[in-house]
């Protein structure tokens, strides 16, 4: 069962079972944004969602530099919601979540082709997950594309991605907001079936390390990188 089929619709009639909606205030928004445009980079272009049946998931696009030529895709919403962290992890503040994903410059974010929509829909569905599974997700933390681990598009082999820590100039990406709430921004790396093997058997710090010690890049999407295994 996809996360989606458990939006279904009520036996008395056609009208969906109602879902509660985690949003931020307008001030929660602000402070976002804000920081946003300040750690990735100014924006114009925003992936409205029209339809929200738990956040209101919207992605940022943020166009390539000079310093950092590839373009930014980063969730505003998910953070909303507080994930079910388990009692021992609490003390480090992790209940709320934004998602990123680095593609190169010229890759086509308007299509609505899954050879191209696919980073935007493995934002999403990552989001999404921590809602409808009742789960949490920090770094290190890895999600399939689907039970059977069928890749993402024709284009790729990928049908994987693994959590990392999102750094700017040495330091965590994550803000605290006035409303209290502090938001950690994860890296979404995409992965090889070999790989997310390689990931469970070893641990993500030990899959990291494989792809450095490889001359790996593994930060920005690249249909055409090389297995680390």
């Amino acid at each position: 069962m996809g996360i989606f089929d458990k939006f279904k619709k009520n036996k008395g009639g056609d009208k969906k079972i109602p879902m509660p909606m985690y949003l931020y205030d307008d001030a929660e928004i602000n402070e976002l944004d804000k920081y946003i445009a300040e750690k990735f980079g100014k924006f114009d272009n925003v992936f409205h969602e029209l339809i929200s049946p738990d956040v209101h998931l919207d992605v940022c696009m943020i166009p390539p530099t000079e310093d950092e030529p590839y373009q930014k895709l980063v969730t505003m919403g998910a953070g909303a919601y507080k994930m079910a962290i388990p009692d021992k992890w609490k003390e480090y503040d992790i209940d709320h979540a934004e998602y990123v994903i680095y593609v190169p410059q010229d890759w086509n974010i308007h299509s609505d082709d899954i050879k191209d929509y696919w980073p935007t829909k493995v934002l999403k569905d990552t989001a999404r997950l921590p809602i409808w599974c009742d789960t949490w997700l920090t770094y290190g933390h890895s999600v399939q594309a689907d039970e059977e681990g069928t890749p993402y598009a024709p284009n790729t082999g990928f049908n994987s991605v693994v959590l990392n820590y999102c750094e700017k100039n040495d330091d965590d990406v994550r803000i605290e907001l006035s409303s209290g709430k502090v938001i950690t921004f994860y890296e979404l790396v995409p992965l090889y079936p070999a790989e997310l093997k390689y990931k469970f058997d070893n641990g993500a710090n030990a899959l990291f390390d494989l792809f450095n010690e490889k001359g790996i890049q593994f930060k920005v999407v690249d249909i055409n990188r090389p297995s680390a295994v």
